[in-house]
């Protein structure tokens, strides 16, 4: 059976939730954006919005959400920045001392040996039921379709456009989301930003970069490289989905 605790609750399950692993390939960790949200610092600042789901007592994955404002006359829409605007948003709002009216999650992890039993969609819930326990009206995700990485060329707008027999999406990501009752909001075009020069992406990825556009694995959409600059720049699209929140 598995069961799901805050750090707030249980602050020593921090040190295992860390061990279960990052997200992505090795260059995703180099996202500037991302240095705001290091897993010690959520944890610090918004323990209640950390999730570690256990089975058997052993963790098997983390769910974890920053808070933010949203929407209000400034912010009509999710923004285009995607995860890196959750981000950014929910940093603005607490050094502003702004109440949060929405969650928005940012890291999602299940362990390999766990995936395909239901428990990011259990993972997903709790993290609603947390938002909403918090006095939050709704969960937003930024998400980032597995499936994408096979079709790196193709428009994330012609990826989404696959679909299974009964209609669902072929990604089983965004499949999930769908279960779940959530509602797709729109694409985020610039969810992640990743420059780095051409030795630092030979070091993440273990090949050099040619000029022009790469395929590189895990990537979403090609690296662009300019060797003129010493520069490569990755720019990942994403998915945002809404997942309004009820009573119960």
């Amino acid at each position: 059976m598995v069961r799901i605790h805050s750090l707030a609750e249980r602050p020593e399950l921090l040190v295992p939730a860390l061990a279960l692993g990052s997200i992505g390939a090795e260059f995703m960790q180099h996202d500037h954006v991302g240095t705001l949200a290091r897993a010690r610092r959520l944890a610090k600042r918004w323990p209640e919005f950390f999730l570690v789901l256990l089975d058997d007592d052993v963790p098997v994955a983390r769910a974890v959400g920053v808070p933010l404002v949203f929407p209000d006359a400034e912010r009509t829409e999710l923004p285009d920045l995607g995860w890196d605007g959750a981000i950014l948003w929910a940093v603005e709002d607490a050094l502003d001392e702004r109440v949060p009216t929405t969650l928005s999650a940012v890291d999602l992890h299940v362990t390999a040996a766990h995936r395909g039993k239901g428990i990011a969609a259990a993972a997903l819930k709790a993290l609603g039921e947390r938002a909403r326990d918090q006095g939050l009206a709704r969960l937003v995700v930024p998400v980032r379709p597995t499936g994408k990485q096979d079709h790196p060329h193709l428009p994330m707008s012609d990826y989404l456009a696959f679909s299974r027999p009964d209609g669902s999406s072929v990604d089983p990501w965004v499949r999930t989301h769908e279960r779940a009752g959530a509602k797709f909001v729109k694409i985020a075009p610039f969810a992640m930003t990743i420059t780095g020069t051409l030795a630092q992406w030979e070091n993440w990825t273990g090949a050099p970069l040619v000029p022009g556009h790469n395929v590189v694995e895990g990537a979403l959409s090609p690296v662009l490289a300019s060797p003129e600059q010493d520069l490569g720049i990755y720019v990942e699209p994403n998915v945002w989905f809404d997942h309004p929140l009820t009573d119960g």
